[in-house]
């Protein structure tokens, strides 16, 4: 059975699932951070991406699908390799340096996603609007990453003072 719904759902779904891989990897950031300050933020953009994937859900829905509930198997056996390096290093920048390789990657996903021509106008107006919410955690965990590398090359005793 092949509806005119089809394809919007399959984006929609692959959407879901990255978003999904990224509330997870925002839930296990804030468990390997001692920072109450990163963890504090890597909860609230967990919250924000779970309001996301509801979204995402309720479209699935709204157009006869049925959405995805779980993250990508993949995404999984990436957050294992992290604990390992986690652990190696025990460092928040690893951390926030994988939470940003994850964002790049989810911005990447919806700016692909935006880019289909074949999807209806009403699945990117909703695409459009969680990709507002991935943009502003892709600039904001960004950011991070880059302030935490400027105060370790500050701290390098090869840093001109």
């Amino acid at each position: 059975m092949n509806s005119a719904n089809d394809h919007d759902i399959k984006v929609l779904n692959d959407l879901l699932e990255s978003t999904l891989d990224s509330v997870d990897g925002y839930r296990e950031a804030a468990k390997d951070t001692d920072q109450p300050r990163y963890r504090g933020l890597f909860e609230q953009r967990a919250q924000e991406r779970g309001r996301v994937a509801a979204d995402l859900q309720a479209a699935v829905r709204s157009l006869g699908g049925e959405p995805d509930h779980e993250g990508s198997i993949l995404a999984k056996a990436h957050r294992a390799f992290l604990d390992i390096k986690h652990a190696l290093l025990r460092d928040d920048q690893s951390v926030v340096a994988s939470v940003e390789s994850g964002e790049d990657h989810l911005k990447a996903r919806f700016e692909r996603a935006l880019e289909d021509q074949r999807i209806s106008a009403t699945t990117r107006d909703v695409i459009r609007r969680a990709y507002a919410s991935v943009q502003v955690g892709h600039d904001e965990m960004s950011a991070l990453k880059h302030s935490l590398e400027g105060q370790r090359d500050a701290s390098s005793p090869l840093y001109p003072q």
